[in-house]
This record gives C-alpha cells, structure tokens and sequence, in this order.
C-alpha cells in the first residue's frame, strides 16, 4: 500500500530521489522559441496544442479583429486548463480600436478571461492602458503598425512583453528593431496576407457601410477585381486581382528569422478551417523542432513531445499560392492577379473529354471526391477579362481516368488542372491525428520497509511516493528488472511517455505488480497535479510613465477613438491628435491604404527598375469604386487616394 506523497516543482526546495540529480533548468526568455496557432474556438484551439502550438490566440466575447470569431469566457477557460497542462499559453485578442462607451465592458471582459486563466491580451487600443487592469501581460498587436524601432521600443517602456511585428519588414529590419528591445518578437509566418499595413487601412470602412478593419468587421475589398489605367485612360489590365496577396509562407527562412530575433512565430487564420489548422500547425512544429536538434541553445516554449498520424504539407491546405513577402525585400511575384481563391497544386494538364470521364496526363495519384479546378478558356494564354476559376468534383477515379457528375462545359483540352481538395487527405485530418506526451522519468528506490517511487519530468517538476509492504528479495533479478521495467511503463491513457528508468538497487527487490502499478498510477496523478502547480502565467511589464511617444502630433492614421486613448498619448508627450478615421472620416483626397505592394513595379512600371521610363500617374477602379494611386518612392510605398 502506498504511504505518502512528495511534490517538487521548480523554485522549491526539493531534491529528485535518485542517484542522478536532475537540476530545474535555468528559465531563459530569449532561448525560448514559441509556435503560436490561430483558435476559431476552444476545441480548434486544443487541437492546435495537440499539433504542437506553444501558444494559441483565440478572440474573446467582443472586441476582437475578426469580428465573427468571438468566444465566451467558459470556453475560453476550458482551453485554458487544456494548454497549461503543456505549459501552452492562451493569448485572448483584444485587438480593436474602441468607443468611448464600450471601454468599460472592455475592461470587465478583460478581467473576466484573466480569471478564466489567460496568459496575455492582444491589444491595439491604447485607451486600455488608463484602465484598471489585472495583472494580465500586454501583446502590442500589428494593428498597431509596428514598423519603427522607436515605437517598439516605447511599447516595450509602457508595459508591453511581446509585440506583434509588421508583416512587410525585411530581416534587416527585424535586426533593428531586436536591437532596440527586450521585448519578444512575434512575426507572422503563414496564412493570409493584408495588402496594407495593419492599421492603415479604411477602405472597406469608407465604403462598406461602417465595415471597419480596426473594428474587425474588413469586408476585403483588396480580394476584388479591378481595372487599372493611366489619367488619359489608356487601359493597362481589365478585371484583375491587383491587390490580392498569395499567402505567406515562411519555411524557408524560420532559422534566418530566429538569428535576426523572432521568438514567436505566428500562424493566421482564426476563421480557417480545422483542417488547416491541424495541418499548418503540425508542419511548423516539425521545422522548429528539427532547427532546435541542431542548435540546442534552443528549447520550445512549451512541453510534450508530438507525432502525427499524416504528413504535414502546407500546400494542401488552403493557399492562394506562396510568398515570403518582404522577408528577403522587395521581389516580383508576391501576389496572383488572377483569382483569390485557393488555386491548389498543379496536377496536370487535360489529355481527353469524354461523355462522363476525364483523362490527365499526370503523375498524380487522384482519389474519389478529389476537387479540381482550372482556369476557364486558357487563362494563361488569353487573360480574357471573362476567364474565372472553376472546378469540379471527382466522381470515382481510376488512375489517370477521373469519371464526373457532369463534365464542365468550358473545360478544354490542354487545360491545365489544380488539386484544391485532396480526399484522402482530408480524412486523415478529420479523424484523431496527433497525440502530444511529455517524458516522464522513473526512479525506484529501495527504503525501510518498502519502495519509494519518484517521477519527474524535464522541466523540473517531481514527486515522490511511497508504498510499504513484505518485502522479498528476487530469485532471477534480471527478469525481476524487466518486469519493473514493463509494469512502470503501463502509461496507457495519460499525457506521458516513458523517458528514462532508474531501478538501482530497487531492481533486486521482488514487489507483487499490484504494488508497482500502484505506485505508478499514484504517481503519475501526483506528477500531473504537480505540473499544474508548477506553472506560472507570465509577469506582466513594469509601465514607464515618463516614456514619451516618437511623434508629437497624430493624424488618423493614429487610430485613436476615445478620450482614454487621448488621455494616454498626451500623457506621453503627443500634442496634437486627430480622432480616428471612423469617428471623423477625412474629407477630399485622403489614403485610404498605405501599402508595400506596387502596382507600378508589378507592372514592370517602376521607373527606378525600368531606366528611362516616365513614371504614368495611376487610376484604380475597384469594386466599381474610383481610386487615384499615388507613389511614394522614396519610402518604396504605395497609397490608394479615395
């Protein structure tokens, strides 16, 4: 029967009782490198952490920039419990400007999921700093535009832990800003990209009905097509998506991102479906973990160990092709002006139209319920303002030959066909896919009148347990080990894999399996409570009051909606600030986005690429809306004039 319990949990004063000591590893801020997934809701967000997050962000009751993807605070505290059995953080968005009438339930809100157990809040509104917060760690979020060494490093002298850079900077930029700050930076590596930088765009607020993107209500007009022409109407493309992005991905460039001093790599896609989730989250977590085999000066910024039962392949999640952005500067190709959809993987071209049947020339191995698409009357050679993406589903595949419903009327020989739902992969995600353990160390001891039972984990977690009975000395102590060794390993249904085993001279005591497995079970619960004790949410940042911010005036582009956010900026030092764009909206000429995306230079334009070339003043039509394009280059910067 077992006797007694011991915790130990780092910061105790505790020792492991084993002939190898195991020390609590010293906590290191900047070694520690953070997967962070996007959470539609708490079970998405479970999932995430189960595909290998350190950290998820999910969108709370109100006030979140996707509208859509609020959550109630019971929710979000199931996740809560979930994550911090991993040591997981959960990260609640915050992440819009307000009214002066909706701060006061912003405020209780906000104490209401710090009680849920949250780690951090995303916020863009300053106003919230003259609040009365809990303890809570503040992330500045990219709506913020966070791009300027200097108005990091005042974020950071405010009270903010992390901040959520600008997607457009390059590596060198992101060097800068490390230089200037303590703060953990925060970096989006994959998903859906913004035209505009975060925060500087009104577009969809000014002509949408109030559909503001700092409300978290964007209608993305950017997804639109368009027509571009010059001020004398020569027309230079018709019915193009020339302000559609392909989506980020980094993968490439994780290790070079980590040396210019990103510690948290972000995936988007709170409104993605569970498939993209589990998929996207599962790929990155395989690439840090194979850069930290590598240099062990890192360590993930949770705890467990994952495997999957598919192959994660971004690609085969929704994407609207793939782009590193500005990370290696400006470069051709960031976007696809032919459609925003997911376009998928090429497959092949079209060899045969039957009645009911396809043939492809490919090398592609197709299932039933495959979705296929392509680009209506040869899109690559015509580019007729008419041709779309369509597609269709695959009936029952037999190799190469893909038997259809109905064949598409437009198809045509030669097309070229792109895979945008692979059945049998999407099976493999909707059932139970990945499974998270954390090592659990055993180390049996032989004591007066029985065995004492330590588990510990890594991380500096341990508990020690103690069962006497009659003890009996092995007759075969080899197989007396080897069957210790078995019954401790009987982990079944917990959240541990078995790590290492110390018997000692415990191997040579003969214990009935009932006292083993006793001591194991009692054990392992004991370890698991002891985790949950053991962690800590993050300390929120000490305020400098005396901090004053890089500018003295603000204009709109300030996003500044309330008199507490007022009251905050000029108690830093700013002078003069206009209200934001959806309080007063801007009469005459004004940008309405202010982008790293040129059009000019998309369309070999660009007079400092093209020697000799005039530089055209530009015209927009967008959505059936008129906008002027004005180019400032000397900032290498497009902004969209309404």
């Amino acid at each position: 029967m077992t006797t007694g319990v011991e915790i130990f949990i780092p910061g105790q004063a505790a020792q492991v009782h084993s002939e190898r000591e195991q020390a609590p590893k010293v906590e290191l801020a900047d070694n520690k490198l953070e997967l962070l997934a996007p959470a539609k809701n708490a079970d998405y967000g479970i999932e995430a952490i189960r595909h290998g997050a350190d950290a998820v962000y999910i969108g709370g009751p109100a006030y979140g920039a996707r509208h859509t993807a609020g959550n109630s605070v019971a929710d979000i505290a199931r996740l809560c419990e979930y994550a911090h059995r991993y040591h997981a953080q959960v990260f609640v968005t915050f992440n819009t400007i307000l009214l002066d009438d909706e701060l006061e339930q912003a405020r209780r809100l906000i104490w209401e999921v710090y009680e849920a157990g949250a780690d951090a809040i995303i916020v863009q509104d300053l106003g919230l700093l003259e609040l009365e917060l809990p303890p809570i760690a503040l992330h500045a979020s990219t709506q913020m535009d966070n791009r300027v060494p200097a108005k990091v490093a005042f974020l950071e002298h405010v009270g903010f832990s992390q901040v959520v850079l600008a997607r457009e900077l390059s590596l060198s930029q992101i060097r800068a800003v490390a230089a200037e700050t303590k703060m953990r930076l925060e970096y989006f590596i994959h998903g859906a990209l913004c035209v505009a930088f975060s925060g500087q765009c009104y577009i969809s607020e000014a002509y949408t009905d109030n559909r503001s993107a700092n409300r978290g209500e964007c209608s993305q007009q950017c997804r639109m097509p368009g027509n571009l022409k010059t001020r004398q109407g020569d027309i230079i493309a018709s019915n193009e998506h020339m302000l559609s992005l392909k989506d980020n991905n980094q993968t490439e460039n994780l290790e070079a991102l980590i040396d210019a001093g990103v510690r948290s790599f972000k995936i988007e896609g709170r409104l993605k479906d569970l498939s993209y989730v589990k998929n996207v989250t599962a790929h990155y977590r395989q690439q840090l973990d194979a850069i930290m085999a590598r240099r062990p000066e890192f360590e993930p910024a949770s705890h467990g160990r994952c495997s999957f039962s598919f192959q994660p392949d971004p690609d085969k999640s929704f994407n609207r092709g793939k782009t590193d952005y500005f990370t290696h500067e400006r470069q051709p190709s960031i976007a696809d002006f032919r459609t925003p959809k997911y376009l998928g993987i090429e497959v092949g071209k079209v060899s045969h139209i039957g009645k009911d049947h396809i043939v492809v020339d490919s090398d592609t191995e197709f299932h039933n319920g495959d979705g296929l698409g392509f680009f209506a009357k040869n899109y690559e050679k015509a580019r007729l303002s008419d041709d779309k993406l369509t597609g269709f589903r695959v009936n029952r595949a037999d190799g190469n030959t893909l038997y259809l419903k109905e064949v598409p009327k437009d198809l045509r020989l030669g097309v070229t066909l792109y895979r945008n739902h692979d059945q049998e992969f999407e099976m493999l995600l909707s059932k139970e896919s990945a499974e998270r353990l954390v090592p659990v160390n055993f180390a049996l001891a032989d004591r007066e009148g029985g065995l004492a039972l330590t588990a510990f984990d890594n991380h500096g977690h341990g508990v020690t347990v103690t069962a006497d009975f009659d003890k009996q000395q092995a007759k075969d102590i080899e197989r007396n080990r080897d069957g210790l060794i078995k019954n401790l390993g009987k982990l079944g249904n917990t959240d541990f894999s078995l790590g290492e085993i110390d018997l000692g001279d415990a191997g040579a005591v003969f214990a009935p399996a009932s006292v083993i497995n006793g001591l194991r079970r009692e054990a392992i619960e004991a370890l698991e409570q002891a985790r949950i004790q053991g962690y800590r949410r993050p300390t929120p940042w000490q305020r400098d009051m005396s901090a004053r911010y890089p500018q003295r005036s603000l204009t709109y582009l300030g996003n500044v909606s309330n008199q507490k956010a007022k009251d905050f900026y000029t108690r830093h030092g700013v002078v003069s600030i206009r209200d934001a764009y959806e309080v007063r909206p801007v009469k005459g000429d004004a940008p309405l986005m202010i982008t790293k995306h040129c059009i000019r230079y998309s369309y070999n334009m660009c007079p400092k690429e093209v020697p000799g070339l005039k530089a055209e003043p530009l015209e927009m039509e967008l959505g059936g809306k008129p906008f002027k394009l004005v180019f400032d280059c000397h900032k290498c910067e497009m902004l969209v004039v309404g």
